[in-house]
């Protein structure tokens, strides 16, 4: 597909349910800049736990908010893997944010109204230009409310979990399923019952359960719909 209008792509929905893995293979299909949304939010959440400002699970809000000006967030590509990987203040920490301790407080760390306020801003200005897809928890409904293609993908919690499990056992040997299935089912009931920005599907979003879809039937699904919307903005421009 040769076509020179550049749209955005919204893709929110639970944890683990592959939104990343299908913004990532889209983004490269169409050429597109992919933005993990949620990475930025684990990086501040790492900020936290690196910094002294968690404590039996409870993050320290104030001190938090205070030191938001100091925590800086970008993405570069990696020159091997050609993939986007999070700096936080200079240093790269792709690796780091992807453990379950990162993991058991970054929907509380989500939920502080000033920390969404800061992320989303940087978020908006990235996608600023069109021709990106950013994934996440409120993009459709918060962050690019005016985007042209919004998804909201969902699994049952069984095949969730699993998915995870499988992905952190193999640099965790210690996890069990069962911690990672609680944690799932904690992190929905944060992300969907905060007042700040809660998950939920945008109105004109369109739903893909892929709990039993193979990531290329994902992806080809998302592709018959991204060139569909490429059409209309080609005949309406």
């Amino acid at each position: 597909m040769n076509l020179s209008t550049k749209i955005t792509i919204a893709i929110d929905g639970f944890s683990s349910c592959g939104k990343s893995t299908l913004a990532k293979a889209l983004a490269k299909k169409l050429n597109y800049i992919f933005i993990d949304s949620g990475a930025m939010y684990r990086g501040v959440s790492l900020y936290c736990i690196q910094n002294d400002l968690v404590k039996e699970g409870e993050v320290n809000e104030t001190l938090l908010i205070k030191q938001l000006c100091g925590i800086n967030l970008t993405f570069k590509n990696n020159d091997n893997t050609l993939k986007p990987e999070l700096f936080l203040n200079g240093i790269n920490v792709e690796h780091l944010i992807r453990n379950i301790d990162v993991a058991s407080i970054v929907s509380k760390v989500a939920s502080i109204k000033e920390v969404r306020e800061k992320l989303v801003l940087e978020q908006q200005k990235m996608g600023e230009f069109g021709g990106i897809i950013m994934d996440g928890r409120d993009i459709g409904t918060v962050v690019f409310p005016n985007a042209e293609l919004k998804l909201f993908v969902t699994a049952d919690p069984e095949t969730r979990a699993q998915r995870r499990f499988l992905e952190l056992s193999e640099t965790n040997k210690s996890i069990t399923f069962e911690e990672i299935s609680y944690n799932l089912e904690e992190r929905d009931r944060i992300d969907s019952t905060r007042k700040e920005s809660p998950l939920r599907q945008a109105n004109d979003a369109i739903l893909l359960d892929n709990s039993n879809l193979t990531q290329e039937e994902q992806l080809e699904f998302t592709f018959k719909l991204v060139q569909e919307k490429m059409r209309n903005e080609v005949v309406h421009e």
